[in-house]
């Protein structure tokens, strides 16, 4: 199928196919989106919204803005799982429409890797969704517009790089989403490298997820609450740290925690359990999802295997053992598991009762917020946010005085100056503009610019 023959793709979906009526801040952030494609240079944005609030079909959209325009588009994704979930539910929306979406990843091997690879060279799959998979030299594309990162925080920069390559002699447009961005993402866009939409409004129905802490000591009235929800016909994700038992950390362990709830939860009294862990073959992985997804099982014990990738909306409970071993973006992408439905949902942080001062700050700041970039701001205090022209993306950048957490609109004046100054003296041969380029030369010598790689 020739790409450039599809026209008003766009329009057919959006009259005919959306399965339903976009919120006001999707249909403003498309329109943010749509004007960067049509600008004439590439498109370099940040699509923040959290967990739920729609940046699937927001990104589908988008696509078919670039298919309009006779290019291909792609969407890579952290885990098989998610990637997975998308090309599912991309193939659901686009039924019956003329276009052909691709699935890769590390597991389609031989024959079907080859077809799929020559077809997609042609120009005949029109989207392609994967892992990390799309980054690898042997996928080359007929004509790629559009590059869309799911979940970029599970990225390295250099991996986005090699996306970003893949269209020559001009690179594609390109979006990354996400829910809470990394530290180093959330100081390109204080640095206005990185353009920034933000669906801030759920779907109608949607709850606030309410958060809670607790101790050992309340872990009693956490079972009993567990079971009032499972009564009404919810389901619940309980994570842990590790797998099996470690002599060097003291933490509830995967293994301990099944025989633990095993007998709070026992078979002769109906209860179901799941149990996914990283270490799983794929086969016995997806098994035991599919068990919980089917409602099957109640509970759901695993690791952050399920970080990412699980859509289950009858989950009503996430419960989090040793909440001061994740970090914030981890922990912000766990409770996001849940919420998915119309239903009252809770996030659970189990802790000891002894917590560093940084373990308290993200536990005060995940029972304080639901808002992905209040998260990514605290992160930052924490962590710093890395080199901005290198691919380290957390750790405190070499500023005299300031603070990217604090001083945004301050940077952001900076930033307009440094504009300005550019415009007027491009290449710094004024003499007032001297020691700027000197130390642009010295400094950025051994440099790789990865700046421009959102």
């Amino acid at each position: 199928m020739n790409l450039i023959r599809l026209e008003n793709i766009l329009i057919i979906f959006f009259k005919n196919k959306l399965p339903f009526e976009l919120t006001g801040a999707q249909k403003r952030v498309i329109k943010e989106i749509r004007r960067d494609m049509g600008a004439g240079i590439q498109m370099n944005r940040l699509l923040q919204g959290d967990v739920g609030s729609g940046k699937t079909i927001v990104g589908l959209m988008c696509m078919l803005i670039a298919l309009d325009n006779g290019f291909q588009a792609c969407m890579m994704a952290p885990t098989e799982i998610l990637a997975q979930q998308h090309y599912t539910a991309l193939q659901e929306y686009l039924e019956d429409s003329p276009l052909e979406v691709g699935f890769l990843s590390g597991s389609i091997k031989g024959k079907k890797r080859k077809a799929l690879l020559e077809k997609l060279a042609a120009g005949e799959i029109h989207i392609l969704v994967g892992t990390h998979a799309l980054i690898e030299d042997w996928v080359v594309f007929k004509n790629l517009g559009l590059t869309i990162t799911d979940e970029q925080h599970r990225f390295g920069v250099a991996q986005r790089a090699k996306l970003w390559m893949k269209s020559k002699p001009y690179p594609p447009h390109v979006l990354v989403m996400t829910a809470t961005p990394i530290p180093r993402t959330l100081a390109m866009t204080l640095y206005g490298d990185l353009d920034v939409s933000v669906i801030d409004e759920l779907p109608p129905g949607r709850k606030e997820i309410k958060t809670i802490h607790q101790t050992e000591n309340n872990r009693l009235r956490m079972i009993g609450f567990m079971k009032q929800e499972i009564a009404k016909g919810r389901q619940i994700y309980v994570v842990y740290p590790l797998i099996e038992e470690s002599s060097t950390l003291d933490l509830l362990n995967l293994e301990e925690g099944f025989e633990s709830l095993s007998r709070d939860f026992p078979i002769d009294q109906g209860f179901q359990i799941s149990v996914v862990h990283g270490r799983m073959k794929a086969k016995d992985k997806d098994f035991e999802m599919q068990r919980f997804v089917r409602g099957e099982t109640q509970i759901m014990v695993a690791t952050t295997v399920i970080e990412v990738g699980v859509n289950v909306p009858n989950a009503s409970v996430m419960v989090i053992e040793n909440t001061e071993r994740f970090g914030l973006s981890q922990l912000h992408q766990l409770r996001g598991r849940v919420g998915r439905g119309a239903d009252q949902s809770y996030c659970i942080l189990m802790s000891s009762f002894k917590l560093s001062k940084e373990a308290k700050f993200r536990i005060e700041t995940m029972v304080r917020t639901n808002n992905g970039f209040d998260i990514s701001e605290a992160d930052l205090k924490l962590r710093g946010p890395g080199n901005i022209e290198g691919t380290q993306q957390s750790g405190i950048l070499d500023f005299k005085i300031a603070n990217l957490a604090q001083d945004g609109k301050i940077l952001q004046v900076a930033r307009e100056v440094a504009t300005r100054i550019l415009e007027d003296d491009p290449k710094l041969d004024k003499t007032h503009h001297l020691p700027l380029r000197n130390y642009l030369e010295t400094h950025g010598k051994k440099i790789k610019l990865w700046s421009r790689i959102s």
